[in-house]
């Protein structure tokens, strides 16, 4: 596999102005892409408490769900290889001051609907923020330390949700008004990470085709297309996963063990993009290919516990199914964007980062719209059932293609 080290990228654009330090730019920025999937997360565990407040139907919070999974996704057709035209810093600058307006939304909500329109709006700064961020941390990242910013860029957004959902479970549970504290820190945050923005360099020359990037459309760099298409499979499995249990865990918690506390739901919902994280971060030193393939393994073995838990009534399998699962996720996923960051030339990297998104968030968000409104017509075990048999099948294709992979490719003709 060709490396980072062996590619390099486009060095830091250093201009007049005083900035900083390059170390700091990296570490800041990697903590803002975390603070935006903290965001991400921290919502799911307080919408118990908004349901129990204003008495809307559960279908609602379907769709608070996955509207922002739907403006994420416009987003990243739209603005996804955006900063590869004009830089980095205007696209961060304008997806964190959107992050920070919908934190506002929630603070001083009043009914679902300004818990759908706060979505809406994260979804559209997330989406203008996990492709340029992913790209700006490999470019940020000092040379000696790009395989860090690869890794880091694939774990902080896994890492973010985790955090997010466990430390808004622990609010719930143990503070008066959770959603102050919650989403005024979070502002707070993001003007922080606004004023590290600001101060980094940019990494990327301004080039022709800003206008013509907005056109709705996935490319990705010829170098990097075939590990593309063979990781479709794994991609879809491991959000497919995650969208499970974020999307679903709040409702299994409450339909199936009769739970009503916000640190159980958090705990639920966090435990597998922690152990996600903790996984992509751990198992960085081992071959990318082989990560991919036990990844996708213990995701098989994550959903198999999960459709025990749900139809034996066992807790604490459920809790084990999390772990084992978000295990598999972390593993497989850090290892694609391993494979796949050294492939795409930094003038190209957010669009290739705007395309892997792309994917991931369909297999994040459709599935889980789906299974939530299926749930109303075969039940909640089902659903689950349902959902776990189809993440099990498109796991096996995953490993069959990872495999497949391996493979040397065969020379053309008049080589």
């Amino acid at each position: 596999m060709i490396t980072l080290e062996e590619t390099g990228s486009l060095p830091a654009l250093h201009s007049t102005r005083r900035g900083l330090r390059p170390m700091a730019a990296f570490v800041g920025s990697a903590l803002a892409f975390v603070a935006v999937a903290f965001s991400v997360g921290a919502p799911s565990p307080l919408f118990v408490l908004y349901q129990h407040e204003w008495g809307f139907a559960d279908a609602m919070l379907t769709v608070a769900f996955a509207i922002y999974a739907v403006t994420l996704l416009v987003t990243l057709l739209i603005a996804g290889s955006l900063s590869d035209h004009i830089g980095r810093r205007p696209v961060l600058i304008a997806a964190l001051a959107l992050e920070a307006a919908a934190m506002l939304l929630f603070l001083f909500a009043q009914d679902i609907g300004w818990i759908v329109v706060a979505r809406a709006v994260q979804g559209v700064g997330t989406g203008a923020a996990m492709a340029t961020f992913s790209a700006s941390l490999v470019e940020l990242a000092p040379e000696r330390h790009k395989k860090l910013g690869a890794v880091i860029g694939s774990t902080a957004p896994i890492g973010g949700i985790a955090l997010g959902a466990i430390v808004t479970g622990v609010v719930v549970q143990f503070a008066a008004q959770p959603t102050v504290w919650i989403f005024s820190a979070l502002v707070l945050v993001f003007a922080a990470g606004l004023l590290v923005v600001v101060g980094s360099h940019e990494t990327v020359e301004r080039r022709p085709g800003a206008v013509r990037s907005l056109i709705p459309r996935l490319m990705i760099p010829q170098a990097a297309r075939r590990e593309f298409v063979g990781a479709l499979p794994l991609l879809a499995a491991a959000w497919m996963l995650s969208g499970l249990f974020i999307g679903l865990a709040p409702s299994i918690v409450r339909g199936v063990f009769h739970l009503e506390s916000g640190l159980v739901n958090g705990a639920v919902v966090g435990l597998a993009p922690a152990t996600g994280a903790a996984a992509g971060l751990l198992l960085s030193r081992y071959p990318a290919r082989l990560s991919t393939i036990g990844g996708t393994v213990a995701i098989l073995v994550g959903v198999g516990l999960t459709v025990v838990s749900v139809t034996g009534d066992a807790l604490w399998l459920l809790f084990a199914a999390s772990a084992v699962g978000g295990v598999g996720f972390g593993a497989a996923f850090s290892a694609v964007m391993r494979i796949l960051a050294p492939l795409a030339p930094a003038e190209q990297r957010a669009e290739l980062f705007a395309g892997v998104y792309l994917v991931n968030y369909l297999a994040y968000g459709l599935p889980a719209l789906v299974a939530g409104e299926l749930i109303a017509v075969v039940g909640l075990v089902p659903t689950v059932a349902w959902y776990a048999g189809v993440i099990g099948v498109v796991a096996i294709v995953a490993i069959v293609a990872q495999l497949m992979l391996t493979r040397p490719r065969p020379l053309t003709a008049g080589r």
